[in-house]
């Protein structure tokens, strides 16, 4: 293969071989080199979101197609009727969120680190997906969190949101280098990932901690509350 992308011994049909290597049709390579979309969308328009947001499996199939899980999986996880998959598929590509290949591949048109911003999707996640995170039981082993409280400054603040960011895309890559080490491999199911950060509320702390820790001092003597 390294000859013949020299140049040396390349023919149509051993071009086809090797786009077959890949999935790929020649018709696949001729289009994409032709209609490749350069620049991929950072961020949804408000329309786009809005139609996102109408029905969850259509927002939960973007976002699987975007990290690179084909249509085809999603169907057989979820049992999807191929008429209700093509319609989804087709509804995502008017909306200029992908592009279907004659192959049957689909190329997504934005950005994998993508961040949404705009109300539409944000409330999608506040009624579908939040409860599923704040209903966890923490106590539970096969539960994996990690917690912190730090102070920072506003430019702090800055840089541990884009670290957060930049979190989303390295999920992004495991998932993609994983599915390709252990495709089909037994127990692959699917986890949902939850990093967030807000200014916290101390007042709680000061009334019910701190107060009640200087009361029972008060009440234990020097040496405190037991």
């Amino acid at each position: 293969m390294k000859r013949w992308l020299a140049g040396k011994g390349l023919t149509i049909d051993r071009l086809e071989r090797m786009a077959q290597l890949c999935g790929l049709v020649l018709g696949d390579l001729a289009r994409e080199a032709e209609e490749c979309p350069g620049d991929l969308a950072h961020e949804l328009t408000l329309a786009q979101e809005k139609a996102l947001s109408t029905n969850i499996f259509l927002s939960f199939l973007f976002m699987a197609l975007l990290g690179g899980v084909p249509a085809e999986e999603v169907a057989a996880d979820f049992n999807v009727p191929a008429a209700a998959m093509d319609a989804a598929l087709e509804r995502l590509e008017r909306l200029a969120l992908i592009d279907r290949l004659r192959s049957g591949r689909v190329r997504p048109l934005v950005d994998r680190a993508l961040v949404f911003r705009k109300q539409p999707l944000r409330s999608l996640f506040e009624v579908h997906m939040k409860r599923t995170f704040f209903e966890l039981d923490y106590s539970q082993p096969e539960t994996v969190y990690s917690a912190e409280t730090v102070k920072l400054s506003p430019a702090g603040a800055a840089q541990l949101a884009e670290l957060i960011e930049r979190h989303h895309v390295e999920v992004q890559v495991l998932a993609e280098r994983d599915r390709e080490s252990h495709a089909g491999v037994a127990g692959s199911g699917w986890y949902g990932m939850l990093s967030v950060m807000r200014p916290l509320d101390m007042e709680p702390m000061r009334v019910d901690g701190i107060t009640a820790w200087t009361d029972a001092l008060g009440a234990g003597g020097a040496k405190g509350p037991v």
